[in-house]
């Protein structure tokens, strides 16, 4: 594999949510969203990071930018940590890194002129005259296909797709490097969808961007990502590239995820994977491997260890018993493949 230039480092990343007591004699509990993740993130790539709800992925996404505050690891920007970062220090860090959220209705304050909405930030972090925040106003809505009489108007004369578009043309105001799009066409029609998409996909190769994409959608990631991360219960159970993943995954959660995507051509003989069981509650997850109690592979060992990322080739890790050597299952998954 050629070497790429990490931009964002995670370590052990942890967000627990302490739960309100009813009495002081009931037991304290937390909701564990991100459970000890670390991953790296590439200059220039788009990570999709997937899981069904209540994975903990937009937790994850907040976590990195502080919006959330970590319960415990850290966060390394080009190497450095910004975990105890406060005040201007954090705020620096902060210029470098935006997010396009998921509610394009929700996300844009229905008070404010589109023009206001984009130059916002601008005000806040770049030192322009009020001339050149008009001028880059025009550009960036220029940039997502709107014409430039939208910054006169409200977010209520848009549709979601056209908010969506304010959305990332508000994320661009200060030239960040870094973007979390936290399930950014979930709210829009299908046809809109890949509008906004490419419109994602062309920015940033024109602006040299990397995304943090997160979406339960497995086409969506499909789509638009260059590596995918599997999240089940606030950890990664499978991380590799769009390519090998989809073609051959190797987690039993990630095979289960990817039958479940629709077909077209139903000529094609599909063989969907249920999962038997809830999802656990993160309040209360699984000891050991977070998957076992809907695995139907499971083992003893599983529910006593906690599997760890390891190497299965060079472009895929997983977290998973069944490719250790001296597993039992071994021999027969591998047959299976």
């Amino acid at each position: 594999m050629t070497e790429k230039e990490v931009l964002l480092e995670i370590n052990h990343l942890k967000a627990y949510f302490p739960v309100k007591r009813k009495s002081m004699k009931e037991e304290k509990k937390v909701i564990k969203a991100v459970d000890d993740i670390s991953i790296e993130i590439y200059r220039g790539e788009t990570l999709g990071i997937v899981g069904e709800s209540g994975s903990g992925k937009s937790t994850f996404g907040r976590t990195i930018l502080k919006l959330v505050e970590p319960t415990a690891g850290e966060v390394l920007y080009k190497g450095q940590p910004i975990q105890h970062l406060k005040g201007n220090k954090l705020q620096s860090y902060r210029n470098q890194m935006q997010m396009i959220f998921q509610d394009p209705f929700a996300s844009l304050n229905p008070r404010m002129r589109i023009g206001s909405i984009i130059e916002e930030p601008m005000k806040l972090q770049l030192t322009l005259t009020k001339e050149q925040r008009k001028e880059r106003v025009k550009e960036l809505l220029q940039k997502v296909g709107l014409p430039e009489d939208a910054m006169h108007k409200f977010p209520h004369e848009f549709s979601g797709g056209q908010r969506q578009r304010i959305g990332i043309a508000r994320a661009l105001a200060i030239h960040p490097e870094f973007i979390i799009a936290d399930e950014p066409v979930s709210a829009l029609d299908v046809s809109v969808q890949s509008q906004v998409l490419n419109l994602m996909m062309d920015l940033q190769d024109e602006f040299q961007l990397t995304y943090l994409f997160i979406s339960h959608d497995l086409s969506v990631v499909k789509h638009i990502s260059d590596r995918v991360a599997v999240l089940y219960l606030g950890r990664v159970v499978e991380i590799g590239t769009k390519k090998e993943l989809y073609a051959n995954p190797l987690h039993p959660y990630t095979q289960a995820l990817l039958s479940a995507i629709p077909v077209v051509n139903f000529d094609e003989p599909k063989q969907e994977i249920l999962l038997q069981g809830e999802l656990p509650s993160p309040m209360n997850p699984p000891v050991g491997c977070v998957f076992h109690t809907r695995c139907p592979h499971v083992m003893e060992r599983c529910h006593q260890e906690r599997p760890k990322l390891h190497n299965e080739n060079d472009h895929q890790r997983v977290a998973c018993f069944l490719y250790d050597k001296k597993s039992e299952n071994y021999n027969y998954l591998k047959s299976e493949v």
